[in-house]
This record gives structure tokens, sequence and C-alpha cells, in this order.
């Protein structure tokens, strides 16, 4: 090995032997190369710390033995002291000249890029060298490099020469500027490589962690020893430093690989080589540029469904929450607008809440420049019931109504709304939302503007037991003051159906119907056809609420709305919500004497129960079976016919079997099949006694039996009157936990 100088470089010459050994050990074949690396020292001025520099071109070059440091020293000494040669000076005033703009001639594709020489890694350097000469020196110093990475073997030594990194970045400015260039980049596999690259240093880089955890650990164990504290210190600076390189080396790659990305195809190769995984890896950086670029890729593979599903696999968000907030405004931004496309997945909304991004997100809604994309995140994890109690905790529900203050003139922002009506119909955040003067300051906007998303809201606010619902005592007038022919039914459909949840048992309905003439309307849109049928079916649950009061159910008996209902029961008998909301209807009115003899002697609703009784919807057979208990104490015809039906229905799959065993074998029947007979299985143990004569209480204390369910899961009746708010079927069309989400956003 020898030294030698260049300007502003040392040149090592070396020899490298390979040599073949027999069986025995002993010396058979043997080949010998020479070569040359050469030390670039650019940083080389009057001040420099010549000793220092000398140490350092030791340590990081392997070839040079510590005893050439005396060596290495004097050399740099006479570099240092020396004056420019004349080819330094001539190629500074050449400088403005090499500035030019010179146009180069049109060359084929590749051409003259295809070479016959096979490159050596121990001549790296005169590639390198290469690369500083004219355009055919160029061509052939790039093509011998690319020659030597297309060999992974060759990776290391070539990112120790600093090659790797100042070779991507020249194709990446070529991608970014010429996209036309993306096929020569495709045509040598330059992507490939590099997510190779990407892969090579982020394992390296786990390397270097666990060396620097191993130092640390053993500081901690033997603080007292001076040198390993000088191990840490020294091993800690080294990792900063290869740190900082690598990251430099990480953003070309990832920005060549970014704009290689315009083509999807060319995307999809890098999906199927794991690119979101590198990407997520990367999260873990605190270099903020690099962190950019990373954000900025993971966002733009989010739009499609496979890669979303990709970083549902790996710690995505919870890499991203770290993120959130940040100093830097463009990382934030970035990260946010991730957050916001990974949000449309239901389990990563759950990953968000998990990982603590709820009250982070709050807290971005007093930042204007990241508010409407917070919002938006928001609404989307409001969408889901298993989290809507939990923005309690945080500060949303009060920054959300101070919003609706702040636009009392003004149209308000459809995002903010769309969360106020998601939240409302948590019971929690209801009584949150009307604290103070807040159902009044909300009642007051909504009728004044007329604003159907407010009123969604109010209607959402309204369908809670509890403190929240007397509140509304205030309002019954103003509200059915708008049921009228002249408004719009969408606002109409939120007004009514606000009152149809106001179950209060000191209500006066009977006045309010009369005083602002509401039967005439509710007849007229119960015909099929009136109206949407949104308003027909709040229509029926307005009906069902105020036939509670027995005035009430008398005056609408009388007005014929009874077989009004029968006839939209025919109509909508597919509709399992309209089915149920009227059979709820019909359940109230049997408890009335007026409207029950009404219901079982003028009108075939008690036939339509029974048809019903058995129906595939569970909601709808617990009403119909709350209503035929009651019909069969009052009247023993309708009585027997009910019991008749029960039994049949209960031991029809056993009558069918009995009946084909002896029609098959020619035996006499065991049973005579008269479903008069009920008394056989209908007596002190069975569902009535044969002559009806039993209270209502008595189907109340009725155990659930043979699908019959009557009872909620906490032992009370769900349609016990007693209470002060009746139970209403679950399938209520106040709220809609399974409907598409109302507003959309592009």
């Amino acid at each position: 090995m020898s030294l030698s100088l260049l300007n502003k470089a040392l040149v090592v010459h070396y020899e490298v032997e390979a040599s073949i050994l027999g069986e025995s050990g002993g010396h058979m074949l043997g080949e010998r190369k020479e070569g040359q690396k050469i030390i670039r020292v650019k940083s080389l001025s009057p001040s420099t710390d010549v000793v220092a520099l000398a140490k350092k071109v030791v340590d990081e070059c392997k070839l040079i033995p510590q005893s050439r440091l005396p060596q290495v020293e004097q050399l740099l000494y006479y570099l240092q002291n020396r004056k420019s040669s004349p080819v330094e000076g001539k190629s500074q005033s050449l400088e403005k000249k090499e500035k030019r703009i010179v146009k180069p001639r049109e060359l084929t594709p590749f051409e003259g890029m295809e070479l016959n020489e096979e490159a050596s890694i121990t001549r790296v350097d005169e590639y390198v060298e290469l690369l500083y000469e004219g355009i055919p020196e160029k061509i052939r110093g790039s093509s011998l490099i690319l020659q030597l990475a297309r060999n992974p073997d060759n990776l290391e030594e070539l990112l120790h020469n600093g090659i790797v990194s100042f070779f991507i970045l020249i194709l990446m400015m070529f991608s970014l500027i010429f996209s036309q260039f993306h096929g020569v980049v495709s045509h040598y596999k330059i992507g490939a490589l590099c997510m190779s690259v990407v892969e090579h240093e982020l394992k390296r880089h786990d390397v270097w962690r666990e060396e620097l955890r191993k130092k640390n650990k053993a500081y901690i164990l033997l603080y007292a020893n001076g040198s390993l504290r000088r191990d840490q210190d020294k091993a800690l600076r080294k990792y900063q430093g290869l740190l900082a390189k690598q990251e430099q080396l990480l953003r070309v790659s990832l920005y060549l690989l970014l704009n290689l990305a315009e083509d999807t195809r060319t995307e999809l190769k890098m999906r199927n080589k794991n690119i979101v995984g590198l990407l997520v890896k990367v999260l873990d950086r605190d270099d903020e540029e690099l962190l950019v670029l990373v954000v900025s890729f993971l966002k733009k593979l989010s739009i499609f469904l496979e890669n979303k599903n990709d970083m549902a696999e790996v710690d995505t968000v919870e890499r991203l929450a770290r993120l959130v907030p940040c100093d830097h405004e463009d990382l934030l931004n970035l990260t946010l607008r991730l957050l916001l496309n990974l949000s449309f997945d239901s389990g990563l909304r759950a990953k968000m809440v998990e990982v603590g991004l709820l009250p982070k997100l709050t807290a971005m809604l007093g930042d204007e420049n990241n508010r409407q994309v917070a919002m938006r995140i928001l609404y989307h994890i409001s969408i889901d019931d298993r989290f809507k109690g939990m923005f309690v905790y945080t500060d949303c529900i009060p920054q959300l109504m101070q919003m609706l203050y702040e636009h009392s003139e003004e149209e308000i922002e459809a995002e903010i709304l769309s969360i106020c009506i998601n939240l409302a119909a948590n019971k929690r955040n209801a009584q949150l939302m009307c604290e103070g003067n807040g159902l009044k300051m909300l009642m007051k906007r909504a009728l004044k503007m007329k604003d159907c998303l407010l009123m969604k809201m109010i209607r959402n606010i309204s369908q809670h037991d509890g403190p929240t619902k007397p509140l509304f005592i205030d309002y019954v007038g103003d509200l059915a003051a708008e049921i009228r022919a002249e408004e719009e039914e969408v606002w109409v459909l939120e007004c009514l159906g606000t009152l149809a949840n106001l179950t209060i048992p000191d209500l006066d309905w009977e006045l309010v119907l009369k005083e602002y003439n509401l039967v005439p309307y509710l007849k007229d849109r119960l015909k099929p056809g009136s109206a949407e049928d949104d308003l027909i079916l709040e229509v029926v649950i307005m009906i069902g609420t105020v036939s509670m009061d027995d005035a009430c159910a008398a005056m609408l008996a009388k007005s014929g709305i009874i077989p009004a209902l029968i006839e939209l029961l025919n109509a909508q008998q597919e509709d399992d919500e309209f089915v149920c909301q009227i059979v709820y209807v019909f359940y109230q009115m049997v408890f009335h004497q007026a409207t029950r003899d009404v219901i079982i002697k003028d009108t075939q609703a008690p036939a339509y129960l029974i048809d019903l009784m058995h129906d595939k919807n569970a909601e709808i057979r617990k009403v119909c079976d709350n209503t035929l208990d009651i019909i069969a104490e009052y009247d023993e015809e309708w009585g027997r016919k009910i019991q008749s039906e029960k039994f049949r229905f209960h031991n029809n799959q056993w009558l069918e079997m009995v009946e084909s065993r002896q029609a098959d074998e020619s035996e006499p029947y065991l049973y005579d099949n008269d479903n008069d007979r009920t008394d056989l299985f209908y007596s002190a143990d069975g569902i009535t006694p044969a002559d009806g004569s039993v209270s209502p209480d008595f189907f109340s204390d009725l155990q659930p039996q043979n699908g019959d369910l009557h009872h909620t899961g906490d032992g009370s009746d769900v349609f016990d009157q007693t209470s002060s708010s009746p139970g209403r079927p679950a399938t209520a069309y106040g709220f809609r936990p399974d409907e598409q989400p109302f507003y959309q956003y592009s």
C-alpha cells in the first residue's frame, strides 16, 4: 500500500489478492489486482486542524493502517500549504463558460449506454472521476456504477463512498423535471434498486440502535466507569452522524420512488414489494423534511383500498399520532389529511380513539388552518355509536356550541351541524348541549332560520328520557305551529319528529291537537302517496305518541284515523318500520275503552295482528303479542281465535308429523285435530284459561316462552303504561343507527 497526492485529495494505491486453497490448505491458484482509492479533502483550508483530519481519514479508510498516520499528516500538511496548481486556476477561469446552456444533440433512447465493459468494485473511484469529465465519459462512468449497483453485495461499499446518494440524487432530479425520463429509470430497474437501498438502510438503522442501546445499558450498569462514558458519547456522536447521512439518502431515494409512483402500474409493483411497510417504519424518524416526504407518499397511496388495508395491518395510526400536534405546519396538515383518508375505515377510526387522538383533534378546532380537516375526522368518529360517549370527556361539545353561538346571524357550516347531529344521539352529550340556555338558543335559531339540520339536531336531543325532555314543554306550541301543509315537507318532518319524541305524561295533547287543528293534517297525510314515506311514517309515530292520552285516542278514533291506518298497513305491508309503528298505535288504542271497541268490533285490525304474530321481525312480533293479549282479555271470540292460532303455530310441526305417519300407516289418529279443543293445551298451566277472564297484569307477569318476547332484559315490560315514558319500538324513525351519513363532502 502506498500514498500519493492529487489536487485536494489523497490517492491510496493497494493490491487485492485472491487465492484458492487445496484440501490440505496449500496454495493452488491465485490472482492479484491493483486498485486505488481517492480520498477527497475538499474542506482542507489554512485553518484546518491537520492532526485531527489525518486521524479521521485513517479511522474511516480501512485500507490505511494506523502505522501510516504520520505519513497521512505529512501529506495533508503539504496539501494545506502548497499553492493552487495551474490546472486549478484554469478550471476557475473557465467557471463562467461552463455555466453556458448548451443544447445537446438528440440521442436515440439509451444510445451509448450499453457497454461491453465489465465493472470492478476496486475501480469505483475511477468511475466517479469520469462523472466530472465530458458527456461520453459521464455516460460511461454512470453506466459502470449502475452495473456495480445491480449487485446487492456492492451496495455497502458504494454507500461508504457516497456514490449511492449522489447517483440517486441525479436520478431523482431527472425524474422530477423530465417525466419522459421515467422510462429510462424503469428500463434499468432503478425503482427496485431504490427500494432495496431503503430496505437495507432501515435494517442498518436497527443494528445501529441496538448497538447504541447496549452502550447505554452498559453505562447505566457501571455508571462510575469513565471509559464507558466516553464510549457512550462516542457511540452517540457516531450514531447521529450516520443517521444524518442515512436520512439524506432516504430522502432522495423516496423522492425518486414518489415521482415514479405517478404511474399506477409502477405503484402496484412497489406495493407488492411492501412499500407501505417501509414508509411506516420511517415514521419513527425525527427529521421533519423526511417525514413530510413520507407522509405525502402515504397519503398518495392511501386512496387505494389495498394500500389502506396494508396500513391497517401495521402501526400506521400509532406512529402518526405522535405527529399531532407538531410545530411543522406542512407536516401537521399532511398528517391530518392522511388520517382523514384512513378514517373512512371503521377499524382505523377505533384505533385513532384508542391511541388518544380524540382530544388532540378536538384541540385542532381552534386552529384556523387545520380546523376543517380535524372537523371531518371528528365527524367520521362521531358516526360510530361506541365512540359518541367519549366526546363527553373532551372539550369538543362546548367548542361546537360556541361555534353555533358565533353563527347566530349567518349560515352554519354543514360540518359543524353534522357532528352535532351525530353527538346529540347520545344522552349525556344531549344534556351537555342543553346546559345553560343551550336549548333555548338552538330552538330560537332553528325556528327563525327554518334550519332543517339544526332542527334535526334538536330532534335527536328530544328522544332522550331524563332532565332534557321536560325542557321541551315550553316549545310544544312553537313546534305544533309549524305543522302545516304550506311548509316544506323536510322542515315539517323534523318538527313533527321532535313533537313525536315528547312522551311526557303531564303534556295535554288534546289541547295541542285542538289548538293547532292537527287532526285533519295527520289524517290527510296517512293516505298512501300523499307525501314522502318519511313524513307519513313520522305522522304514524306522532299518532302513537298522542294516543297515550285517553281523550286524544277517542278524538282520533272518531275522526276515522283507524281505518286510514289499516289502509296504510295494507299499502306498506312490506316495510317493517311502517308495520311496527302502525301496530304500536293499535297497542296504544286498545288500552282505552272507546278506541278498543272500535278496533275490535268495527275493524279487521285483530285479524291483521294475528297474521303478523309470527312475523320474522322480532319487534313486530313483540308489539303484536302484547296487543293481542289485551284483545283476548276483553273479547271472548277473538280470544279463542288467538289461542287457536298460537296452538296451531307452536304445534304445527308435530301435527304435520303425526298426520303424515297416520296417513302412511293407515292407523287411527292419536288426536282428532280439533282446534277448538285448545283447553287441552291452555289450561291452568297454559297461556290463558278457557273463559278468557284474566286481567292485563296476567300477561305482564308471563315469562317469555316459545319465542314470545314480552319483557326487556331488566325485567320491566317494554309496553308498561304505568311508566312515565312508555316504551317505543326499537325501529322508531327518530334515529336510525344504520342509516348512511346524511352529510357528504368532496
